[in-house]
């Protein structure tokens, strides 16, 4: 048996061991919010701590804490392997402003750190993404109190976390159901490093060459919500595909066109505007859209269920 199978089975045996243990220290660490009513971000730390630790065969000694402004890092000798941008119980799962405030946070981190796989947690969900092409790739989203222990975690484990996946494209994202009495989950934007034209944050740029650099945000697609900007939509696929005011974005690589490119038509094709088949004479910015990422063999990509921020 290869030895990632060898690796791979032995961390799932961990997880599958383990996770009852994990989800009974989980609860005793959300406790704080039935007697108080509110629980802070320390607990969400402690319970990805024993997470990593215990489960995923991080060393201890390897989960570095507030490092360079990073909740989190997971580091080997020599390489930084994951930023963790950490929020309070609750404040991640049911919302999806703040989860989008969350990865442009980790974001900004990791391009700090030259780090390229973040992932974000309230204790509740755990989302990770590997930064490709100015975007996420989703690497695993798992809810943290699911009865059925997640293997897909091997993917953050220490022997996981330097391997692709190969079915990243199949990774999902989807808000938690909220529960009937839900505690204050919002979280503020306070902070959040905005555009100056634009004033908006990274997650709503089609290509972020640095997070922390807002001169390499390019093409404006979503509203600061994070729901579609119906009137720049069709304006960042034509700035890639034809002209916009008679010169077409020269500042995005163009490796980096093909993500761009299904990133836009995945928030095009969910407010109805993509095309369902590809037409033999595109009409518009739409059809041609779709008949692009045909050529490109990456039109069925787009039905993929994921954040509109992910590639």
């Amino acid at each position: 048996m290869p030895e990632v199978l060898v690796l791979q089975q032995r961390c799932c045996d961990r997880i599958r061991t383990a996770w009852p243990g994990f989800g009974e220290l989980r609860r005793r660490h959300l406790v704080q919010g039935d007697r108080f009513g509110r629980i802070p971000e320390r607990a969400t730390e402690e319970i990805l701590r024993v997470l990593f630790t215990s489960l995923l065969d991080w060393p201890t000694e390897h989960v570095n804490w507030q490092l360079e402004r990073a909740d989190m890092v997971l580091t080997s000798p020599g390489v930084r392997w994951l930023v963790v941008e950490a929020k309070r119980p609750g404040a991640l799962a049911w919302n999806e402003r703040a989860v989008n405030h969350a990865l442009d946070q980790a974001l900004k981190y990791a391009a700090e750190q030259h780090v390229h796989c973040v992932a974000i947690s309230d204790g509740q969900m755990l989302y990770a993404a590997d930064v490709v092409h100015g975007g996420l790739r989703g690497r695993l989203f798992v809810s943290l109190d699911s009865e059925a222990p997640p293997e897909d975690l091997w993917w953050l484990s220490v022997h996981g976390i330097y391997r692709s996946r190969p079915e990243a494209e199949a990774v999902g994202f989807a808000l938690l159901p909220a529960p009937t009495a839900q505690a204050d989950a919002t979280s503020t934007a306070e902070g959040a490093l905005l555009h100056p034209k634009y004033h908006r944050p990274a997650g709503c740029f089609a290509f972020v060459g640095n997070a922390n650099l807002p001169a390499t945000w390019k093409l404006p697609y979503l509203l600061e919500d994070g729901t579609i900007d119906l009137r720049r939509l069709p304006m960042a696929i034509s700035a890639i595909l034809e002209t916009y005011r008679g010169v077409r974005v020269r500042a995005i690589p163009e490796a980096a066109i093909p993500d761009v490119l299904l990133r836009l038509a995945r928030a095009a094709a969910s407010v109805g505007r993509l095309p369902r088949a590809v037409p033999d004479e595109p009409s518009d910015c739409y059809g041609l859209l779709a008949s692009t990422l045909d050529q490109a063999g990456r039109f069925a990509e787009v039905w993929i269920t994921r954040p509109m921020s992910d590639v």
